[in-house]
């Protein structure tokens, strides 16, 4: 008689045999660490921007609120198993790719635009330039532990 037994998210089958996810494992729990210290800083910004000088600069803040999101986002998807997750992950990493991309180099070029600093100004120089180089870990990460 053959045994079933359910496949979990942190499970795949493939050619009959099961494979662990392991996006939230070894470096990767680093990775996540990194993005949950940034989920709550940029969250801690944004907040109080918004409650203390939001009409100074408020596409500044917006910003700096979305940022927060995606961190939130890329920290809970990328420590959650499963296919669906890695397509979060997947997505928030690139979001976030793009918006400091973008932020930063209209923070550069245009700083009359952002009379106030968000976490991607700059290219995230006021936190390390972490902000730029996150992603592209991430996206690294993400590439090498992709679901089969």
């Amino acid at each position: 008689m053959k045994e079933e037994h359910n496949v979990t998210g942190t499970e795949t089958e493939a050619s009959g045999k099961q494979k662990k996810d392991t996006r939230n494992t070894g470096p990767g729990r680093l990775l996540i660490a990194v993005y949950a210290v940034f989920a709550l800083s940029a969250t801690a910004r944004a907040g109080y921007q918004i409650a203390t000088k939001f009409s100074e600069a408020p596409l500044a803040h917006i910003l700096s609120a979305f940022a927060a999101f995606v961190y939130i986002v890329a920290t809970i998807s990328l420590a959650k198993p499963g296919r669906t997750w890695f397509k979060v992950s997947l997505v928030a990493v690139l979001v976030e790719l793009v918006g400091v991309l973008v932020v930063g180099a209209v923070s550069l070029f245009d700083p009359v635009a952002f009379p106030h600093d968000t976490v991607w100004s700059l290219f995230g120089r006021g936190y390390g330039f972490v902000p730029l180089v996150l992603p592209v870990l991430g996206l690294l990460w993400l590439n090498r532990r992709r679901p089969s």
